[in-house]
């Protein structure tokens, strides 16, 4: 081997690494971008909802942990939907990001896009949750609406749901049919 060839082999070798390592960089800005984005609409969605019911602030002092999804569903017989969130545990400031996918059939037409707000009464159910082992076929009442109608201010089973559209806070918050998993990409 010549000392030019072992040159260009150094020098191809450099491009190589330089190339990669600007790659991952990136990548690893747009995640931070993204979890940011998650984040900054989660604490977003918990103001307009502290805001809207105050009893559901004195829930949230009670909670061990929170969710928080941004979701669009969809469907003219069928329906289908997702988004993405965070979950975080209070006590030790984790945040776990992940989606959420639904699917069903009902007779509704049009889309609607929400924020999903769930809180955890116990370090139990909050790790259930983002470990998979939470069962979506129940659903739960956040039993208030735009005229101020009051918030259910005790968990149901562990956990408490409230439901936010552009119209306010929904009396019905259903998340039957719908998973929840962790987004690796973002977890890294």
């Amino acid at each position: 081997m010549t000392s030019m060839s072992i040159q260009r082999g150094f020098l191809l070798a450099a491009a190589l690494s330089l190339t990669l390592g600007t790659a991952l960089a990136q990548h690893g800005d747009k995640a931070q971008k993204r979890r940011q984005e998650i984040d900054a609409n989660a604490q977003r969605a918990l103001d307009e909802l502290f805001a809207s019911q105050p009893d559901a602030k004195d829930l949230f002092g009670k909670a061990t942990g929170y969710a928080v999804f941004t979701a669009t569903k969809a469907g003219f017989i069928v329906s289908g939907g997702g988004g993405t969130g965070v979950v975080v545990n209070k006590a030790t400031g984790k945040h776990t990001y992940m989606h959420m996918g639904m699917g069903g059939i009902g007779l509704g037409i049009g889309a609607q896009r929400y924020t999903l707000v769930i809180m955890f009464e116990n370090e139990a159910r909050l790790t259930k949750f983002v470990t998979g082992g939470w069962d979506s076929s129940a659903t739960a009442e956040a039993a208030a609406g735009k005229e101020g109608v009051a918030v259910r201010s005790s968990f149901i089973n562990g956990v408490a749901f409230f439901q936010l559209t552009d119209k306010g806070l929904m009396a019905h918050a259903d998340v039957t049919g719908t998973r929840f998993w962790v987004d690796d990409d973002l977890n890294k």
